[in-house]
């Protein structure tokens, strides 16, 4: 389970980003954090993986206080963040990715049914470079398959849907919801996207810095649906953008 307490953390500039942030993510569940653009989302989700420090508050893992733990650290206690526009590495292969994701050699059997679960034939990618030579829906399913390989307990998406297609995106549903029926540890997910919304065990409405609303699918779907009728909410078109 992910504990954040009171969360403080501000731009270079002095600018307070997170305003004292609360917020639980229980074992075996998928929450998608979502809420107007600029509102302190992919911050929040840099500071649970340890890319930034707050300025005050307390993270904690399953009990364990990593606040101060940085990211190696925190990925030896079993975090993984998928960044939202993925690392490409220059003559490193795909199939030396997944090895290293997966912390040992593989075989081709085993690569194919990794990604075959991100759509990608592996015949067709484990022996290419992880390079501009792929596209944005190729490296983002790629990377989805490492976290696949690790099986953490804490798994973060920044944005996943950004810069692929149309057909990635429907691809990357499917995906996202059979890692929800086979969830073995939580999942955060940042998007404005509806139909991830929609997958969702939870969702988190984060807005100017502060956490406005936390609930069930069934109870803050219907208040993000009528806020995005009504340009003065904090909920509005944003969160479905795209």
């Amino acid at each position: 389970m992910l504990e954040l307490k009171d969360i403080v953390w501000r731009a270079p500039d002095g600018e307070a980003i997170l305003k004292g942030v609360s917020l639980t993510v229980p074992d075996d569940t998928l929450m998608v954090v979502t809420g107007p653009n600029g509102g302190g989302k992919t911050t929040l989700a840099r500071v649970i993986a340890g890319l930034e420090k707050p300025e005050s508050g307390k993270i904690l893992l399953d009990g364990e206080d990593i606040t101060d733990l940085n990211v190696t650290e925190r990925a030896r206690r079993g975090v993984s963040y998928a960044f939202q526009q993925p690392v490409r590495f220059k003559g490193l292969l795909v199939r030396q990715l997944l090895e290293l994701a997966a912390g040992e050699p593989m075989t081709e059997k085993r690569l194919c049914e990794v990604l075959s679960r991100v759509g990608l034939c592996a015949r067709e990618y484990i022996d290419r470079e992880v390079n501009a030579t792929l596209s944005g829906g190729e490296i983002k399913r790629i990377e989805i398959a490492t976290v696949l390989l690790r099986h953490t307990r804490l798994t973060i998406f920044d944005e996943p849907e950004a810069g692929i297609d149309l057909w990635s995106f429907g691809n990357l549903i499917d995906v996202f919801r059979d890692l929800r029926t086979n969830i073995r540890g939580s999942m955060l997910i940042i998007s404005h996207q509806e139909r991830i919304l929609q997958i969702a065990d939870q969702i988190a409405v984060i807005a100017g810095g502060a956490l406005k609303r936390v609930g069930a699918v069934s109870e803050v779907m219907p208040e993000l649906m009528a806020d995005a009728g009504n340009p003065s909410c904090c909920g509005r078109r944003e969160a479905f953008a795209g």
